[in-house]
C-alpha cells in the first residue's frame, strides 16, 4: 500500500547535527527524522576526541580562529570561522544543560578537563573521556525519543530528493524525498516544507576508513543530482592513526593520545615526525598522515607505531578507557607497549555549498554537518571542530527555518514512486563486485598522495561504473546496497573531478605533479550541474 507522510521539516540523518536541529525545532514545527539504521549508527557516536571551544580564561577566540585558519591552508572563510568559534561556549552550555557527562576537573576554571590536539595552540577540547561522540549522541537520542513532537523513521534510506523540476511544479525547490522503508521493503513519499541533509560523510568510498558502514555520501550525492553546487571534494581528510589489525576493521585511535604526549615511532623505535614539521606529533592531520604514508612506503612497513606507554598507567586508563579496552581485545596493552597504526579515510572537508544558515543553492533544501561545505575547514579540518560545526549550524539553521516557516506551505500532492517498469534483481553480485572495485581503486589512485595519471585511471574506471550502475538502477527494484553504491559512485566522481581541477598541493590534496602552492588556482573547486545526473 502506497504511503505519504507530511512534515514542516524533514531531517535526513540522525547524528549530532540532525538530532540537535530536531530538538531545537520540535517546539515550533512538525519534525520528521530519517535514519538509515538506528539513530546511533552514524559517525557522531564513534567520535572520540571531543569538541573544540574557547572555555579556558587563558584561551581566546582569536587564537581558535587563527589555529583554524592555519590548519585550513588558506582556504577557510574567515567570517565563517569567526562565526563558529564565537558560538563555541553557548553550544557547550546547551549540551551541558541536556546532560552530556563531560569529564570534570574540579581544580580548574571552568570545572572541565580540557585537552589539546593537533593544530591547537591551547587546551580547548572538552571531552567525555575518550568517547565524547557516544556521550553526545546518547544524550541527544534520549531527548529525541522522549519528545512527542518528533517522528522517527529508523531503518529508512532516502533514494532521492523530490524537486519542483522533477515533478512539474512552477518553481524549483526541494519539496520532499522518496524513501525506502527497509523493514517493509516499500518506497514511501515524504512531503515537506523544508528538507535538511544531515547525512554525514563519505569515508566508505575508500577501502580503509575510520567511518561506520553508513557513511556513503548519500546527502552529497542526492544534492548533486538535485542541481546543488558542490565544492572542494578533493579534500578528504585521512586520520593519521587507525589501529592496524586484520580484525580491527576501522577503529580510530584518538588524536588526544598525541595531545597528551604520545609519540609516533618507526618499526625500529625511532621518532620521525620532527623531520616533517616543527610541531612533530602535534602537527595538523594532513601533515601527519602524509608523513606516516611516506615512512611506510620508504621502509616498506605495514604500519608505524603510536606509543603513550611512558605516561603512568593510571593516567592512560582514566583518560583513554575506550582505546585501552579495545586494544586489549586485539592483544595490545597501551600502558606497556606501542600499538600499530595506519592512516584511513576519515572526514570529508568538501560537500554541499551552504551559507551560514545551512541554506543550499536549492530553495527549501538545507545541509548541515559533514555533508555541507561552509568554508569552516578549508583544505584541512582542524581536530575537534567537526562536532562544534554540527552544533553551531544546527542552531543557525533552526533560526532560519523558523523565520520562514509561517510563509511556507506543503507542496501539491506528489506522484508516488513508480516501480511498474522494474523487476527484482537476480544478479546482486554486480552490486557487491562494483562496491569492492570502487573502494579499491579510490584507495590506490585517489588516496593520500596523488598523480594526474592515477586520477585519470580512476576517472576512466568511475565512468564505466557509473554507466553500469545507472543501467542496473533503471532495470531493478532499489535495495539499500544499490542506493548506497549509486551514491558512492557519484561521490567518487565528484572527488576525482575536483582533484583533477586542483593543479597544486594544498592541505589534504597532495599531488606529485604539482607539489607547490599556486596563486593561479581558484580558491574553491566548485562543481555545478554539469556533473549532475538526470535520473
Amino acid at each position: 500500500m502506497e504511503q505519504q507522510h507530511d512534515f514542516d521539516v524533514l531531517i535526513i540523518g540522525s547524528g549530532a547535527a540532525g538530532l540537535s536541529l530536531a530538538l531545537k525545532l520540535a517546539d515550533h514545527a512538525n519534525v520528521g527524522v530519517i535514519s538509515k539504521g538506528s539513530l546511533t549508527d552514524g559517525s557522531t557516536y564513534y567520535a572520540q576526541g571531543g569538541i573544540a571551544a574557547v572555555l579556558d580564561p587563558a584561551d581566546t577566540l582569536e587564537s581558535h580562529v587563527e589555529d583554524t585558519l592555519n590548519a585550513g591552508a588558506g582556504l577557510c572563510d574567515q567570517e565563517i570561522v569567526k562565526f563558529v568559534a564565537s558560538k563555541g561556549k553557548e553550544s557547550i552550555d546547551w549540551l551541558i544543560e541536556l546532560g552530556v557527562p563531560f569529564t570534570p576537573d574540579k581544580d580548574s576554571n571552568p570545572p572541565w578537563h580540557l585537552t589539546r590536539e593537533g593544530g591547537h595552540s591551547h587546551r580547548r577540547i572538552i571531552h567525555a573521556a575518550d568517547a565524547t561522540g557516544k556521550a553526545v549522541e546518547s544524550t541527544l537520542e534520549t531527548q529525541v525519543r522522549a519528545n512527542p513532537d518528533i517522528s522517527l523513521y529508523e531503518k529508512h534510506i532516502v533514494i532521492d530528493l523530490i524537486t519542483g523540476t522533477k515533478v512539474g511544479l512552477k518553481t524549483n525547490r526541494c519539496v520532499g524525498a522518496y524513501v525506502l522503508d527497509k523493514k517493509h521493503n516499500q518506497v514511501v513519499t515524504f512531503r515537506a516544507k523544508f528538507v535538511v541533509l544531515a547525512t554525514g560523510g563519505a569515508g566508505k568510498v575508500y577501502l580503509y576508513t575510520s567511518n561506520p558502514d553508513v557513511s556513503t555520501g548519500d546527502g552529497i550525492a542526492m544534492a548533486a543530482r538535485a542541481g546543488c553546487d558542490i565544492a572542494n571534494m578533493e579534500f578528504m581528510q585521512f586520520h593519521p592513526t587507525c589501529l592496524y589489525h586484520p580484525e580491527a576493521k576501522s577503529f580510530l585511535v584518538t588524536e588526544a593520545i598525541r595531545g597528551e604526549g604520545g609519540y609516533l615511532l618507526l618499526p625500529n623505535g625511532k621518532r620521525f615526525m620532527d623531520r616533517f614539521d616543527k610541531r612533530a606529533e602535534l602537527a595538523p592531520r594532513d601533515i601527519v598522515a602524509r608523513a606516516i604514508d611516506h615512512e611506510m612506503k620508504r621502509t616498506g612497513s605495514d604500519s608505524v607505531f603510536l606509543d603513550i606507554s611512558h605516561r603512568p598507567a593510571s593516567f592512560i586508563k582514566e583518560h583513554f578507557p575506550t582505546v585501552s579496552e579495545k586494544c586489549l581485545e586485539f592483544g595490545f596493552d597501551i600502558t606497556k607497549e606501542p600499538i600499530p597504526v595506519v592512516p584511513a579515510a576519515h572526514y570529508m572537508c568538501g560537500g554541499v555549498i551552504t551559507d551560514k544558515n545551512g541554506q543550499t543553492s536549492l530553495p527549501g533544501l538545507y545541509a548541515i554537518g559533514e555533508t555541507s561545505c561552509t568554508g569552516l575547514h578549508g583544505a584541512n579540518r582542524m581536530a575537534s571542530n567537526s562536532l562544534l560545526e554540527c552544533l553551531v549550524f544546527a542552531q543557525s539553521c533552526h533560526a532560519d527555518i523558523l523565520s520562514k516557516l509561517s510563509e511556507a506551505s506543503l507542496p501539491e500532492t506528489l506522484p508516488f514512486w513508480d516501480e511498474t517498469q522494474v523487476t527484482n534483481s537476480d544478479e546482486e553480485v554486480v552490486v557487491s563486485h562494483n562496491w569492492d572495485e570502487l573502494r579499491r581503486f579510490m584507495w590506490d589512485y585517489v588516496g593520500i598522495v596523488r598523480t594526474t595519471k592515477r586520477l585519470q585511471r580512476a576517472k576512466n574506471r568511475v565512468e564505466l561504473l557509473k554507466t553500469e550502475i545507472a543501467e542496473y538502477y533503471g532495470n531493478f527494484r532499489v535495495t539499500n546496497d544499490l542506493i548506497e553504491l549509486r551514491n558512492l559512485v557519484q561521490v567518487a566522481d565528484l572527488i576525482i573531478e575536483s582533484a583533477l581541477h586542483r593543479k597544486e598541493s594544498r592541505g589534504l590534496h597532495h599531488t606529485l605533479d604539482y607539489p607547490e602552492l599556486s596563486d593561479q588556482q581558484p580558491k574553491d573547486t566548485i562543481l555545478r550541474s554539469k556533473l549532475n545526473e538526470t535520473n
